[in-house]
């Protein structure tokens, strides 16, 4: 495969839309510490500046009871415990509105190990004053200019039975509910939904309250290359080998479209919606990450949130085995997997995004390259559905427009590199590690610098890498003066 990269034409600047927000388990177990370390971990490493998760109203939040005498009492102690500290390491809430107060529930349908409630309200007017409150509330604790840059955003995937007992209408009564009373509070709140799966329901919102004058600031939404939802079956490598290599872009472009002129915030995604999948802790899934991030690279998304930042996640019960699938970029000990280094490696782009021509291409790979007062980085990805061809592949890049190179070199994410669940493997897959195993784990999880020759004469400088299947290669150029 050649390349040529012209370090001197520019392609505007890189859009670091990925960094916008990133998924959690629900509002809870951000009552933890090790939940709290590691966030605060993606912020100062990844730049993730929203975080998103479900169940900001469940029981075990303790925001809404009812009285002996039939009355509510409110409780948002917990909400701003979590609150405060996001905004304490620079990070601001996605509001997730759900699930459904048992105090307000209309029946007892759960979904998830912690029984998120999952059933309309009883009456819609209480509904409505508990959002209109909580509104209120945090207008009041955080100052209506803070609270001007959140979103609220109701509800979760009410498109599948699992999340929503209702119908689209009951769902469209329930963000009615909600948006009215959240814009009554401030009318520069920002409030939007379906929150579906399968990109679903957009043009039915959006028709629904334009004729019912409802307030719809965004629209948010949901995929991943195969919408098994919560796939725990043995087909899900089957279902991810069908899906098309770049599926997202193809659903994202059409979300757009049909979303226009309002934004669009993808609100979760990943390579599939499966919390037991074990692509999700090896090296194949950051090359999908570092591929769908370079094809959406010219979308206008206001977010895309990756689904989610921690394996501290509660959806089927904690899982004490330090990889068993689990959607987080960190593991339970906060040990980086491969994607958290996928996200690391993205954070290298900056400044100007560069004009790449490829002259001899490949089928399964991808790259993107950047400029900035810090050098060059290009980033390089070999990625294929699983249960199709992938191979080792030579790529020969050619950079134009620099007078130099003082220093170059590689990291890598392959079987072999930034990936301590082979070294686990190794060690026997114990599920309960000690401090020594999880030093061990953290050492083998560390993205290494490995120097890098390249040739200099008059078509400029050429630097020659191979990248293994299923892996992500950076490449950091440091210039001359």
């Amino acid at each position: 495969m050649k390349v040529t990269l012209f370090a001197d034409k520019k392609q505007g600047k890189i859009n670091k839309y990925w960094t916008n927000c990133v998924g959690s388990c629900h509002a809870a177990t951000a009552l933890r510490e090790d939940w709290r370390k590691q966030l605060k971990k993606c912020r100062e490493e990844l730049g993730f500046e929203y975080v998103r998760f479900h169940g900001l109203l469940n029981d075990d939040m303790s925001v809404c009871l009812r009285k002996s005498d039939g009355s509510l009492e409110y409780s948002f102690f917990n909400i701003d415990s979590i609150f405060d500290f996001l905004l304490d390491i620079g990070m601001k809430p996605f509001i997730e509105l759900s699930f459904m107060p048992s105090a307000l529930a209309s029946g007892t349908k759960t979904v998830f190990h912690y029984k998120g409630n999952i059933t309309p309200p009883k009456s819609y007017d209480e509904w409505a004053d508990l959002i209109g409150a909580l509104a209120d509330h945090l207008v009041r604790r955080y100052g209506v200019e803070e609270v001007r840059e959140w979103f609220f955003e109701v509800w979760n995937e009410p498109n599948l039975d699992m999340f929503w007992a209702g119908t689209m209408e009951e769902y469209f009564r329930l963000y009615q509910s909600a948006a009215r009373a959240i814009k009554k509070v401030d009318s520069e709140l920002k409030v939007g939904g379906p929150a579906t799966a399968i990109d679903a329901w957009i043009p039915e919102l959006k028709e629904f309250c334009s004729k019912n004058g409802v307030p719809l600031d965004f629209i948010s939404t949901h995929h991943y290359p195969t919408d098994l939802a919560f796939g725990l079956g043995s087909d899900m490598e089957e279902r991810m080998a069908r899906a098309g290599r770049g599926e997202l872009t193809v659903r994202a472009k059409k979300a757009i479209e049909e979303a226009y002129p309002l934004p669009v915030y993808y609100t979760e995604w990943n390579n599939s919606p499966s919390p037991r999948d074990p692509y999700h802790d090896i090296p194949y899934n950051a090359a999908f990450i570092v591929k769908t991030i370079i094809d959406n690279m010219d979308l206008p998304l206001g977010c895309y949130s990756f689904w989610t930042f921690s394996d501290i996640f509660e959806e089927c019960g904690l899982s004490s085995v330090p990889f068993h699938g689990g959607f987080g970029l960190l593991n339970i000990h906060g040990i980086p997997k491969p994607s958290y280094r996928a996200f690391q490696l993205l954070s290298k782009l900056k400044g100007d995004r560069l004009e790449t021509v490829i002259d001899e291409g490949s089928p399964t790979v991808d790259c993107i390259a950047s400029r900035s007062q810090e050098g060059i980085t290009i980033l390089i990805s070999n990625h294929q559905v699983p249960l199709s061809p992938i191979q080792v592949e030579t790529i020969s890049f050619t950079i134009k427009g620099i007078r130099g190179v003082r220093l170059a070199f590689v990291e890598r994410i392959d079987e072999m590199h930034a990936n301590p669940r082979r070294v686990w493997i190794e060690m026997g897959s114990p599920t309960y590690l000690d401090q020594e195993q999880i030093q061990k784990l953290m050492e083998a999880s560390e993205l290494i610098k490995e120097p890098v020759g390249w040739i200099a004469d008059n078509n400029g400088i050429t630097i020659g890498v191979v990248i293994q299947p299923h892996s992500v290669v950076a490449i950091s150029l440091l210039l001359e003066d």
